[in-house]
């Protein structure tokens, strides 16, 4: 009896941590390579989950960076860092932030890594992406889902 109120045990896990996908593009060289270097950013992040089987999920981090020199594009790097993580004995509640916070962080290193080392290769400086709070953006995300909910409750 005593063994049934135990409450459940909490196990993470990472199965395999992995490249998806990966993607670079010089569109404009050689020419960019000859154009003063004045460098603006556009940084994308996107999650995608996928439930596989039993505890195990499927996390994907899609990193998108689109360089321009002036109104020419330098390069576009896109890498989707993927991992298979465990996790059991976790509420529906606590699967959320697991899944739309925690591992992205674990996966966003990777990423960071591979978008650093493909840049440096197509002849660019390196490009060094900033650490991402991926709690403040699961928090935004949760709010816009709910606001969104809720205009559409109205309408």
């Amino acid at each position: 009896m005593a063994e049934e109120n135990a409450a459940v045990e909490k196990q993470f896990s990472i199965q395999k941590i992995y490249t998806k996908d990966l993607s670079f593009e010089t569109p404009n060289s050689p020419k960019t390579f000859t154009l003063q270097w004045e460098p603006v950013v556009d940084f994308n992040l996107g999650t995608n989950v996928e439930h596989l089987e039993d505890s195990l999920y499927e996390v994907v981090l899609s990193v998108t960076i689109t360089v321009k020199s002036g109104e020419t594009t330098a390069y576009l790097a896109e890498v989707k860092q993927a991992g298979i993580f465990s996790l059991g004995g976790f509420t529906e509640q606590e699967l959320g932030p697991m899944l739309g916070s925690f591992c992205p962080n674990i996966l966003f290193p990777y990423a960071r890594e591979t978008i650093s080392d493909i840049v440096a290769r197509g002849g660019f400086p390196q490009m060094l992406l900033a650490p991402v709070n991926f709690d403040a953006l699961y928090a935004q995300h949760l709010q816009q889902a709910q606001q969104s909910a809720g205009s559409e409750t109205l309408n």
